[in-house]
């Protein structure tokens, strides 16, 4: 709304500015006065449609523009009275030279500041051609992050103090997983979408829906249009994807992985340690046992094969980093004499 007065404030002082040239050209002579005030409306016209054709426009290419133009005329003005006082140029060709070096000198300079725009940036410090990253950096959610959940959760312990922003093509993707046949990929779509509505209601929390602001490209996945917004907004990515992990980093973008975020907030154990787990299944080498701590952690249990069912406690002896996160290896502590695991009968 504030474009279209904006745009037609523009159209009404051109329309008023032509009116009073024309007055002023021709004071007696009302056709003339009249199409001056059409050209005028004409031009206002032509300049409010390219300025709707270009959507998306580039804040270097702007700069370098109107920096070129500026140096284009200073040279063309430094180098007039040189051509007004050569004998060998005829009176009715110095204009002519004269723009002529002014074009020639304000596409050259367009054309370097365009090629050296970033080491342009270190000679002039005070001229950005480039958009730089200026306090909280928004974070982009995913589709998978969104329908895990623990996000919110996140959110709501107060450790995210920048805004939560969802790609509008993020939220069609998961209207159409909450719209699908399938009953699990329906629960799961429902369920993101309820994590949504979560974020939306923590007054803390700063989230909003946005559309990309640059069109998507023939065949560009969700991923790669994510990837591209972030980058477009200086922005970091939130996800559980393992290949959208992969293709961001390939293309300069941060990535916050939640299951990262678990693993690293699961709580530590060292060689030598005594921990009590519950053995629930046999583990894949023969007499094997495995089972959970309360994070989540994978314990597997040394001879555990026959003590399925029982509470048992047992000494670390390694833990092996994984992608999917620790696993604690361990050895049972034997049983002191009068004593009985918790699980036994």
């Amino acid at each position: 709304m504030l474009k279209f007065i904006i745009r037609l404030l523009f159209f009404l002082v051109m329309a008023a500015t032509g009116l009073v040239m024309g007055m002023r050209l021709f004071p007696d002579r009302a056709g003339p006065m009249i199409y001056t005030m059409l050209g005028f409306m004409g031009g206002a016209v032509v300049i409010v449609l390219f300025d709707v054709a270009l959507r998306h426009k580039d804040i270097s290419v702007i700069s370098a523009v109107f920096l070129g133009l500026v140096v284009g005329l200073v040279v063309a003005m430094l180098l007039g009275p040189v051509v007004d006082i050569s004998t060998w140029i005829p009176d009715e060709a110095s204009d002519p030279i004269k723009m002529g070096i002014a074009i020639i000198a304000s596409y050259l300079a367009i054309s370097l500041i365009l090629q050296t725009k970033d080491d342009f940036r270190f000679i002039v410090p005070y001229i950005e051609f480039a958009r730089q990253a200026r306090g909280r950096r928004p974070l982009l959610l995913d589709t998978s992050v969104i329908i895990d959940g623990r996000i919110a959760d996140i959110a709501e312990t107060g450790f995210l103090d920048v805004p939560l922003v969802v790609p509008k093509f993020v939220l069609m993707e998961l209207q159409s997983v909450a719209d699908s046949s399938d009953r699990l990929k329906r629960n799961r779509g429902r369920r993101g979408l309820d994590v949504l509505n979560q974020l939306q209601s923590m007054p803390h929390v700063d989230i909003r829906i946005q559309d990309s602001p640059l069109p998507a490209k023939p065949g560009e996945g969700v991923d790669q249009m994510l990837v591209g917004m972030a980058a477009d907004l200086s922005g970091r990515i939130a996800t559980n994807d393992y290949n959208l992990n992969k293709v961001a980093k390939v293309s300069g973008v941060d990535v916050l992985n939640i299951n990262g975020l678990a693993n690293a907030l699961k709580s530590a154990v060292l060689p030598g340690e005594t921990v009590e787990v519950g053995v629930i299944k046999p583990g894949q080498e023969e007499g094997q046992g495995v089972g959970y701590l309360e994070d989540g952690t994978m314990v597997v249990v040394e001879d555990g094969g026959n003590r399925i069912g029982e509470t048992v406690t047992i000494t670390v002896t390694s833990v092996l980093p994984t992608s999917a996160g620790r696993i604690v290896f361990g050895r049972v502590e034997p049983l002191r004499p009068g004593s009985r695991s918790r699980g036994g009968r």
